[in-house]
């Protein structure tokens, strides 16, 4: 597969993978041959990249972190909880259902997220239009999830902390969807109401029968930052427990690297390029350094340029040096496509270095 952006799609392109509406259900089954109707469709979805059968990447694989059925429920749990919250009026009361709800779901995404050897943090969201808290919700608590293995914490641990990271933002369902969709800048006055969802979100879950109150606080946590300038208490580094930090790098790169109505959604290696500049001051650095080392910058499928002048498409990724994949070179210098393609793992051939990302210098029908 390749994964290229929608305005390199032509007819008779193939989808490699299937495409999900924000609520996690199929709009496009891979296999689908795209016409002109169908590109102009996915033109209206804020889709940023669709991934597409290619002759020459046939055998790349894109691994998932989940299984799709277990995603799929997940999405659906979590909206129809949440949704059962955005119509309760009282704030008050207890809400029995989202312990053992969210308890037993942490409990399949962790024995699945075990399963895979490499521990990387794998973009989950290319084939998905538009943000939503549902599926933000369940990113953040994978990414932290996977971050937590590595890090060595234990099973409980790692409960405390994906349970924290998947309800970080449940306080958001109090207030209005129309504030948080909100395409421009904020007055002051509105962002100090979008601030709540932090001390909402604490409240919802603090005395929550099988919630960890740990996990309550990183509602409360999550956009607290090292120097203070974070909210809602403005706590400093020392202050702010482990799994917040956690969890505000894994809640800035979703939102970063997920497609909005106002914004295109950043590459991964665009995305840590931005969050290092805050590294020390907004980031733990150690946090954010692990971060880096674990997430698949380069995600299997795409395009990349070598400072060589040659074209190419990652086919495998090393868990231990996201950075330095395996390309499957597919053009010359000149753009001229090979007749017998090869691959150059850029963690061996250490004097090749990728030099952008370059999805429109591929002939992208694969002809």
């Amino acid at each position: 597969m390749r994964l290229i952006p929608i305005n390199a799609l032509r007819p008779g392109m193939v989808l490699g993978k299937k495409i999900y509406n924000s609520d996690g259900l199929i709009l496009l089954a891979e296999g689908v041959e795209l016409t002109a109707g169908l590109i102009r469709r996915l033109g209206t979805l804020e889709l940023g990249y669709v991934y597409i059968e290619d002759p020459m990447t046939e055998d790349i694989v894109v691994p998932e972190l989940l299984t799709e059925e277990t995603r799929l429920q997940a999405i659906q749990s979590i909206r129809t909880s949440f949704k059962n919250l955005e119509s309760q009026a009282a704030l008050k009361g207890s809400f029995l259902h989202l312990g053992k709800t969210f308890s037993g779901m942490m409990e399949s995404i962790m024995d699945e997220i075990s399963e895979h050897d490499e521990g990387m943090v794998l973009l989950t969201d290319m084939n998905t239009n538009d943000y939503n808290l549902y599926r933000h919700s369940l990113n953040v608590c994978v990414y932290s999830t996977v971050l937590g293995v590595s890090y060595g914490y234990n099973r409980e641990e790692l409960r405390v902390l994906g349970l924290g990271a998947l309800l970080h933002d449940i306080g958001k369902t109090r207030i209005s969807q129309k504030l948080l969709n909100h395409p421009g800048r904020l007055s002051e006055e509105e962002f100090r109401e979008v601030q709540k969802h932090t001390e909402i979100g604490f409240k919802i879950l603090k005395d929550e029968p099988n919630i960890p109150l740990l996990s309550a606080h990183c509602a409360l946590s999550h956009h607290e930052r090292l120097d203070g300038s974070g909210y809602p208490r403005a706590l400093k580094g020392p202050d702010i427990h482990e799994y917040a930090k956690w969890i505000a790098i894994t809640d800035s790169y979703d939102a970063m690297t997920t497609q909005r109505v106002y914004k295109p959604a950043l590459l991964p290696h665009e995305a840590v390029e931005v969050m290092y500049a805050g590294s020390g001051t907004l980031y733990e650095q150690s946090f954010l350094a692990m971060f880096r080392d674990r997430v698949a910058i380069y995600p299997p499928g795409i395009t990349v340029k070598l400072h060589t002048g040659e074209n190419g498409v990652v086919s495998r990724i090393h868990a231990h040096v996201p950075h330095r994949p395996v390309v499957r070179v597919l053009t010359d210098a000149e753009g001229t496509p090979l007749s017998a393609p090869y691959e150059v793992d850029l963690s061996e051939t250490l004097a090749v270095m990728i030099a952008g990302i370059g999805q429109n210098t591929i002939d992208q029908t694969g002809a």
